[in-house]
């Protein structure tokens, strides 16, 4: 049964991607630990807010991502607020084949061993509530169950593919 209504396709992955690079978006390294003690992150601009009661984010982690199989697992993250001064961690956690943490300051979370960055604004301490498979990546939904505040600095921005000040 038809019912009239045309759909139209959907938009290929270039295209997509383009069409989202007009989209500003607030740039993170997520981190966490895996089973072993290592610290793994990865740069991310698909962060958001979900929910105030309770409190919850989203964060989108590719499944080619070499970090996926640590975050599948982690019932704990931190969430790594950049600013502009950031730009050299952002592209040092977007790189592949290195061991991001290699001369980065990190601190842990106070009662656990959560990785979280020293030179950054703002950092969140989350617990995986769900876990959405959507595409080609995961949607980790967490709880937030902590804030630590740094620094004020002004946000750094991913749009039109390129690292950008607020202003």
């Amino acid at each position: 049964m038809s019912t009239g209504v045309r759909v139209p396709p959907a938009l290929g992955g270039e295209t997509f991607r383009e069409a989202m690079s007009f989209l500003a978006a607030p740039l993170t390294i997520v981190t966490t630990r895996d089973q072993e003690g290592r610290p793994w992150g990865f740069t991310a601009s698909s962060v958001t807010s979900v929910s105030l009661e309770p409190p919850l984010v989203l964060v989108g982690i590719s499944h080619t991502s070499s970090c996926f199989p640590v975050f599948s697992e982690a019932s704990e993250f931190v969430i790594n607020v950049l600013g502009r001064d950031n730009r050299e961690l952002a592209r040092r956690f977007a790189a592949r084949g290195m061991d991001r943490f290699v001369g980065v300051r990190f601190d842990d979370w106070p009662n656990s061993d959560l990785p979280y960055l020293a030179d950054v604004a703002v950092v969140f301490r989350c617990t995986v509530a769900e876990r959405i498979s959507a595409g080609d990546h995961d949607l980790l939904i967490g709880e937030l169950t902590g804030i630590r505040r740094q620094d004020s600095t002004e946000p750094l921005l991913w749009y039109r593919r390129d690292f950008r000040p607020s202003d």
